[in-house]
């Protein structure tokens, strides 16, 4: 289990230009970027037991955080 936080910027910092570049010009990059950014907070929060979950609910905001960076780095390949 890893307590590290996955900031866009950390995961892609060959992007970082393109991530700003993106969450100004592209309404559909920034709501992903926000989405992906409180499913991560939330992730941190229950592996650090501020906010503790279950396991099953773990698993799932981590899956939907995988989604997210693979569209967010999609679009990051794309642009």
């Amino acid at each position: 289990m890893s307590n590290t936080p996955h900031e866009l910027h950390e995961e892609f910092p060959e992007h970082a230009e393109k991530i700003s570049q993106l969450k100004t010009s592209n309404a559909h990059f920034a709501k992903l970027s926000d989405e992906y950014h409180t499913i991560n907070r939330a992730v941190h929060r229950a592996e650090t037991d501020v906010a503790p979950t279950d396991d099953a609910h773990m698993v799932d905001m981590r899956k939907k955080r995988a989604a997210l960076k693979d569209e967010i780095y999609r679009m990051l390949s794309a642009a």
